[in-house]
């Protein structure tokens, strides 16, 4: 019989209330805790997701000894501090993305969580989306032969009231780090490290973050990546992955479940729409599966999101950013 692993929350904004609503779709799974800025935001929110203690600190929560497990969705900047928090008090972490603000910290982090023997992984959760290994399935499967180009954009204009951490530098802001990680991430889900990264951004007029990045991969067998993030506009957000066989479109908002699979042959020259099995909620319950399943078995690392992976992406990043110049306090470069 599987044991009930109990989940506290650390952060109370909306990714938390989306991945909160998800974890009732988990069999295995119960929200046990939650903590805030404020005891009035905590208790808000444990009432409207069921959880049975609320607590207007995060050392309070890290120091239940009935939670087993904590989703760090604080800013950017406070998920190295959080994640800190929480392994030095024994307690396994699922840290939203991006996992820390640079690599230096990401290490750090990995090598306390493997110190402790706790189990530490990064809330990538488009990585355990059906339609994301779909594509990983066909690609393996030869479907695109070999691969040799990957374009991804991720825009929107945000609306008023505009959260501050959007262009803050102390919490992390600007395109890259919030949305431009998702079209990284794709890159090298699907090509792998690049031989060479060139990157350019548009400062945000008041704090300087990135307000537009364009970023391009190149690699030994000639295949590219471009990818495109902005604030400035509304873009299609949609990914092609093209191969010398034939290529994939994954539609509009290309990491959520709601994105389909247009698959091209070249050689029968049609679109076929790939179908990939639906959930209901937001899609938030396959990395919150993943992660009960790896504490059942007393895994401390994902077989799936490896620290590997994490590393990879955080060091990729900030090869972009010192390219480009984007700046964070936190960066030692």
């Amino acid at each position: 019989m599987k044991k009930t692993i109990r989940w506290g929350i650390i952060g109370c904004g909306k990714i938390a209330a989306k991945f909160a609503s998800d974890l009732k779709l988990v069999d295995d799974a119960v929200l046990y805790a939650v903590a805030a800025r404020s005891y009035d935001a905590a208790a808000a929110f444990a009432v409207t997701h069921q959880a049975s203690k609320a607590y207007d600190n995060y050392t309070a929560l890290v120091q239940d000894e009935s939670v087993d497990v904590i989703y760090i969705a604080t800013p950017h900047s406070f998920h190295y501090e959080h994640t800190m928090l929480c392994i030095a008090h024994g307690k396994a972490v699922l840290c939203e993305k991006p996992f820390a603000i640079n690599t230096l910290q990401a290490t750090e982090m990995i090598n306390f969580a493997r110190k402790q023997k706790v189990f530490l992984m990064e809330a990538l959760w488009t990585k355990f989306l059906p339609h994301y290994q779909q594509l990983i399935q066909m690609i393996q499967e030869g479907k695109l032969g070999v691969l040799q180009s990957v374009l991804i954009n991720f825009g929107f204009k945000p609306q008023a009231p505009v959260s501050p951490r959007l262009f803050d530098p102390e919490l992390g802001g600007g395109t890259l780090m919030d949305i431009g990680i998702y079209n990284v991430f794709m890159a090298l889900s699907i090509l792998g490290k690049p031989q060479q990264i060139q990157a350019v951004m548009v400062p945000h007029a008041a704090t300087g973050v990135d307000e537009q990045c364009a970023v391009l991969f190149t690699y030994p067998n000639g295949a590219m990546a471009q990818l495109f993030s902005s604030f400035v506009t509304t873009l299609p957000t949609e990914a092609e992955i093209a191969g010398t066989a034939g290529s994939i479109r994954l539609t509009s908002r290309f990491y959520e479940p709601s994105a389909t699979i247009q698959y091209y042959h070249f050689t029968i020259r049609e679109t076929t729409e790939i179908l990939v099995p639906k959930e209901s909620g937001f899609g938030y319950q396959y990395e919150a599966r993943h992660v009960n399943q790896c504490l059942q078995k007393g895994l401390t690392e994902s077989p799936v999101m490896a620290h590997a992976d994490t590393l990879l992406l955080m060091e990729t990043l900030d090869a972009i950013r010192k390219t480009a110049g984007i700046r964070y306090p936190e960066d030692a470069y």
